[in-house]
């Protein structure tokens, strides 16, 4: 299996996505090639080794709409949406106030584009046709963030900046870049998204913009130090769509590393995106968890059924209660819940809502699970359902499911247990 890891420790936009890519082995012609009409001419793309804090990247540069308006004197036009030119005209990147700003020349019509327009463009390109709904899914997503952020209907919103000609080209490069790379399983790092705020076209709004925070929502952030948009709205869209999971950098054998380069170098750390793209190892792979833990001595009983019911209910992936020992030796009951770490405020919230503890206590870990899948056996009696686990595809636990054989033998009027090993002489048959 195809890993690929984006390690997003100075956030992401989406020419820096492009650049790690390239910057990882994808051809800049190749891109250049999927791009087809979309680009004016083949040189309107290209790329330029830069170095940020000491670090060797690639930065991924477009010229084309701003050109038609290059007689007209430039200036920064900054919106929520913002996403990237370089001061001199050619492009995007971590900006001035942003680490990704949208430095161009007078703003027409082209930088307001609707979605029907994109899509008429997206069509333009050589993107294979999953390419080409790939990358109209994306724009799809990235203006209902916008129709809900600004409180209009998908039809109606015009996307701004990020619909400018240069943005379009990021995605539809970065559909291709990943098609190509034949990426199985993408996994991403927490997203810096930098801290401050950040001059819009409808006023001073924080860090993160709208948008991209509504884009982003479900993925882990938080805020570096840097006093600057880490994070575009080009960027979240690319990151998470494309991850399937968030986390630690999972086990691999690292093939290739990219590096895709904002247009600002910050003095204290590497404005870059860093990509790794490796094998991924054939057993399983461990994943992380978090283990919540609260102390209850002073609750009624009947309560204790209800709370497993609810935290299961909001995402736990285990619940258990242990006797234990407490102050003055009362008698008490431990609860421990095991759960995804994205869900932890969430059920930490269930626990202090539906429980007398007045504290709870948490700690991430890793843990490893079979592979596991759920087939459907024949046996004289009818069928029954048997989960299957299985460790580097070597079959080593086998269970009926039980509510399929309770029911079975209320119908049969026989013992649960003939069911079940009917059931396993079915399976190992």
């Amino acid at each position: 299996m195809r890993v690929l890891y984006f390690d997003c420790f100075s956030g992401a936009s989406g020419d820096m996505v492009l650049g790690a890519l390239i910057d990882a082995g994808v051809a800049l012609e190749d891109v250049r090639g999927a791009l087809g009409s979309l680009a004016i001419s083949p040189d309107s793309v290209w790329t330029e080794p830069v170095v940020r804090a000491g670090i060797r990247a690639t930065k991924f540069c477009v010229t084309g709409e701003e050109a038609a308006h290059a007689h007209e004197p430039m200036h920064v036009h900054a919106h929520e949406h913002s996403h990237g030119h370089a001061a001199h005209g050619h492009r995007h990147g971590h900006h001035e106030n942003h680490a990704h700003t949208h430095s161009h020349a007078a703003v027409d019509h082209h930088d307001h584009r609707s979605l029907t327009e994109i899509n008429q463009l997206i069509d333009r390109s050589a993107l294979s046709a999953g390419g080409k709904t790939r990358a109209k899914e994306l724009f799809q997503r990235l203006g209902e963030a916008e129709a809900a952020v600004h409180g209009t209907t998908l039809e109606k919103v015009h996307l701004h900046e990020v619909g400018a000609l240069d943005s379009i080209i990021d995605i539809v490069g970065a559909v291709h870049a990943l098609e190509t790379l034949g990426i199985d399983r993408v996994v991403a790092s927490p997203l810096n998204v930098g801290s401050g705020s950040v001059r819009s076209a409808h006023g001073l709004y924080p860090v993160p913009a709208p948008a991209t925070l509504r884009l982003l929502k479900g993925a882990p952030i938080y805020s570096g130090p840097q006093q600057a948009e880490m994070v575009t709205p080009t960027g979240a869209l690319l990151v998470s769509a494309y991850a399937s999971e968030f986390g630690a950098i999972p086990p691999m054998k690292v093939t290739a590393i990219g590096y895709g380069a904002g247009s600002r170098d910050f003095a204290e750390t590497p404005n870059v995106l860093r990509v790794m793209i490796g094998d991924a190892e054939a057993k399983a792979s461990p994943t992380s968890v978090v283990v919540i833990e609260a102390d209850i001595d002073d609750m009624n009983p009947q309560i204790f059924g209800v709370v497993m019911e609810t935290l299961q209910a909001e995402g736990a992936l285990d619940v258990f209660y242990t006797a234990i020992q407490m102050k003055k030796n009362r008698p008490g009951t431990l609860l421990t819940v095991v759960a995804p770490p994205d869900a932890r405020e969430r059920l930490t919230a269930v626990i202090f809502r539906e429980t007398t503890t007045i504290g709870v206590r948490y700690r991430e870990m890793s843990r490893e699970c079979l592979d596991r899948e759920e087939v459907v056996v024949s046996t004289p009696l009818g069928p029954v359902r048997v989960k299957v686990a299985r460790r580097d595809g070597r079959v080593l636990n086998a269970s009926p499911e039980f509510e399929d054989c309770a029911r079975i033998a209320r119908e049969r009027n026989v013992p649960v247990k003939e069911v079940q090993a009917l059931a396993i002489k079915a399976f190992l048959s």
